[in-house]
């Protein structure tokens, strides 16, 4: 097998637009029946307002993309998300915003560089290794917070989300730039297309002389300094930095990439896959809350969501297969 094939996606790119195409008739269809569900959904107003709430999750389903198309998961991101959302906090005290936001960024990604180094180097199963990560951010976010949000943030932050450009805010530019970043990266690089080569076929890819080692911990560096990214965003919003931020985020984040057609066992999704499953998520959660649908009741449909995404992707491998 020549470098080059063993570098190629696991799908060809006709059937990964198939997939788009089919979750972008899904997007369309929810749309439609939550419209029909509530007079106020497709409303100008509300419609920027699921846009504002696809920021924050678009950002970390990016990084969640990078882990789980090398057949990882990141199952800390939420809690990286708050901690590093400390980290900015008590640096906007001492640094500028440019500053605090970079040592902030710096921290998550160093925190996915630990996670990478375990699983990529001592072969520990991400699922583990994610997992204790979750559990010491969020111990060190209530340390370093002293059990109580950061407040006092300065208001200047808040640019960041409310400038607008051409009537569009600032926040969902980003996004977008972002999705359009990811997106070049992994359909035009030799990067890219390692880190899917990595995900189809582990030990072709290493005999065929590619960087196996590096692009699979790149993933997890990029997952946690997106964390730290989009919390950013958050905290300029509320103007506050929580040490229970990010809560459940991990969830959906993973939802969001598995709904946009990614395959948990690595090597199979998209970019654009991952930012319909965002709008999927977000229109579904805003459309509970316009239907007076309690919180509590959220939980149930998201994680059904996601089995139900996962039974699919089954059944879609098993016929494939016949």
């Amino acid at each position: 097998m020549s470098a080059p094939t063993a570098a190629r996606p696991a799908l060809p790119g006709r059937l990964i637009r198939t997939l788009e195409v089919r979750m972008l008739g899904l997007a369309l269809v929810i749309a439609v029946g939550l419209s029909l569900m509530s007079p106020y959904f497709l409303t100008q107003n509300n419609i920027f307002n699921i846009l504002d709430q696809s920021v924050v999750i678009g950002i970390v389903a990016v990084g969640m993309t990078f882990v789980i198309l090398t057949g990882g998961i990141d199952l800390s991101v939420g809690s990286v998300a708050g901690l590093t959302g400390i980290v900015l906090g008590l640096a906007l005290r001492d640094l500028p915003i440019p500053l605090a936001i970079a040592a902030a960024v710096a921290a998550g990604a160093f925190i996915g560089l630990i996670s990478g180094v375990l699983v990529a180097v001592f072969g520990l199963a991400p699922f583990v290794v994610t997992l204790g990560m979750m559990a010491i951010g969020r111990s060190l976010a209530y340390i370093f917070s002293g059990q109580t949000a950061i407040s006092g943030i300065p208001e200047s932050l808040s640019a960041i989300v409310y400038t607008t450009v051409l009537g569009i805010p600032a926040n969902v530019i980003f996004l977008l730039l972002l999705y359009l970043a990811a997106w070049a990266y992994l359909t035009y690089t030799k990067g890219g297309r390692t880190i899917y080569a990595v995900g189809s076929n582990r030990e072709a890819a290493r005999a065929a002389g590619l960087n196996v080692l590096g692009y699979s911990i790149l993933p997890y560096v990029i997952s946690g300094a997106l964390a730290a990214v989009a919390i950013t965003f958050s905290i300029a919003q509320i103007l506050s930095a929580d040490p229970l931020a990010g809560n459940q985020m991990e969830l959906d984040a993973i939802a969001a990439v598995v709904i946009g057609g990614a395959s948990l066992y690595g090597g199979r999704g998209s970019i654009i896959g991952t930012l319909i499953g965002v709008l999927i998520m977000v229109m579904i959660r805003n459309g509970l809350n316009l239907m007076g649908v309690s919180p509590f009741w959220q939980g149930t449909a998201i994680g059904s969501i996601i089995i139900l995404a996962l039974l699919a992707e089954r059944l879609f491998n098993w016929r494939s297969a016949r």
